[in-house]
């Protein structure tokens, strides 16, 4: 494992979430390896929540108007940059899932 940062809630709780990167040459290590991030955990999360909006407009909004809307994302966090939409296997980690319901004669 490369590591662990800590990112303390709006309410102060605190969540430790192994390191997305490598974080042995951060200033911030203590030391048994563990980073304080920079943003709370609530803030390191707001593009994912942006993403995740934009993208439900796009497949709600559009023509297809399906019932419902899954969107999975794979999320990394870090110290640095927050959270990141973390790549699959070779492409960015998106899934989405439409959902239709047939009409009632």
């Amino acid at each position: 494992m490369e590591g662990l940062v800590e990112f303390k809630t709006d309410d102060g709780a605190v969540i430790a979430v192994e390191a997305a990167d490598d974080i042995r040459g951060s200033r911030l290590v203590s030391r048994d390896g563990t980073v304080q991030a920079a943003r709370t955990f609530e803030n390191a999360l707001d593009g994912v929540r942006s993403a995740a909006e934009a993208a439900l407009r796009v497949f709600r909004d559009g023509a297809l108007q399906p019932d419902g809307v899954e969107i999975e994302f794979g999320v990394k966090l870090s110290a640095e940059t927050g959270a990141i939409i973390a790549k699959g296997s070779a492409e960015g980690h998106l899934v989405v899932k439409l959902t239709w319901t047939p009409a009632r004669p």
